[in-house]
């Protein structure tokens, strides 16, 4: 089912990742790299974006992507997930009205479902997400659905000050964001459905998979996401796996009908000594539906010292087409930032040829 995510500078197709820019960049790139790697979009951190730049900056610059310089789609993260992190570690409070904790003696932070939509809308992204309350894993069941509970709440405050900020701003129909809510009840199918079926009453335009989708034996938990799938027409939302990242993962959910993700994983990995490598000759042999049709590759191990081999001939980017394994092993070595940068580059351009492969599946 062909599908496209709408941004301010045209239509992307779907499925689409989005790499974390937290604090609107990419750790060791620059946003040129960035687009050359053909990354469509990008997730921002709304948090961290408060924190570090308020209003002021946002204002004079109309927004982040103009302050960045990116062209790409924009998603912005809620700000909740860290927030309730720093809230549980900090001594903080999560009630109905917000979530609460002190940062110094001085300064107390509150995030409210009406704050976080306020501050994204002054990002100005394609996307907006709704504050919602994180099932933990190995929640009681008066736990999860406490957290049930409370995301619908917000949802419902997250909706109206939605409404309330395009109405501020004189934002018709055709040019505002999305907003997306995040389903929660952790490993209950049930209350995983009923928070679907409350949340599609408020109305939406796509539904994320919330919580931690890592069963206790390890594995992924795709029931969630079969429910997900199942309770939700497919040709009138979005699907949205936060956080979900792992290719094998990313693969499968697309195909049952997710339609975009985000993750640390390409760039973390990458600083890290961790590069994804396609097993394919060259990129027209990838085929997605193998298994282990990727591996990893850590550049620094000695066997790589003296090659002269691309790191993938299944890559264009900029590390594959003009750089040796033994060149980045080097750079490794000696601690050079340039092996960062390459490795960074090269995960992100892995992920963009896997969701090249998926878009056309779904042509």
């Amino acid at each position: 089912m062909k599908k496209s995510f709408k941004s301010k500078n045209g239509q992307i197709p779907c499925p689409v990742f989005f790499p974390d820019a937290t604090r609107a960049v990419i750790k060791t790139l620059d946003m040129e790299d960035v687009r050359q790697t053909k990354t469509k979009g990008i997730l921002v951190n709304t948090y961290h974006l408060y924190h570090d730049l308020g209003r002021k900056i946002l204002k004079k610059f109309e927004g982040i992507r103009g302050f960045m310089d990116w062209q790409g789609g924009i998603i912005s993260d809620s700000g909740g997930f860290q927030v309730m992190s720093l809230a549980k570690s900090l001594g903080g409070k999560v009630t109905d009205e917000g979530v609460s904790f002190s940062v110094s003696k001085k300064k107390r932070v509150k995030l409210t479902p009406e704050k976080s939509i306020e501050f994204q809308m002054l990002l100005k992204p394609d996307m907006v997400v709704a504050l919602d309350d994180f099932t933990v894993p190995n929640s009681r069941p008066e736990q999860a659905r406490e957290t049930v509970e409370r995301t619908v709440l917000w949802a419902k405050r997250s909706k109206q000050e939605f409404i309330k900020q395009c109405e501020i701003n004189n934002l018709p129909e055709k040019d505002r964001p999305y907003i997306l809510g995040v389903v929660h009840g952790g490993e209950d199918l049930n209350l995983r459905q009923e928070c679907t079926q409350r949340l599609l009453e408020i109305g939406f335009d796509g539904y994320g998979y919330g919580g931690w989708p890592i069963k206790n034996n390890g594995e992924f938990n795709y029931e969630v996401a079969e429910r997900m799938v199942k309770d939700i027409p497919l040709k009138q939302y979005f699907l949205y796996g936060l956080g979900i990242g792992k290719p094998e993962e990313v693969v499968v959910l697309s195909k049952m009908g997710f339609d975009i993700f985000d993750c640390v994983l390409p760039t973390r990995d990458a600083r890290h000594k961790r590069l994804y490598v396609y097993t394919a000759k060259s990129i027209e042999e990838i085929d997605i539906n193998q298994k282990g049709f990727y591996r990893f590759l850590t550049p620094d191990q000695e066997k790589h010292y003296s090659d002269d081999s691309p790191v993938s001939r299944a890559c264009d980017c900029l590390l594959c087409k003009h750089y040796s394994r033994a060149y980045l092993w080097h750079l490794f070595k000696i601690e050079e930032m340039t092996a960062l940068r390459l490795a960074t580059i090269h995960n992100l351009r892995f992920y963009s040829i896997l969701m090249e492969k998926l878009t056309k599946e779904r042509l």
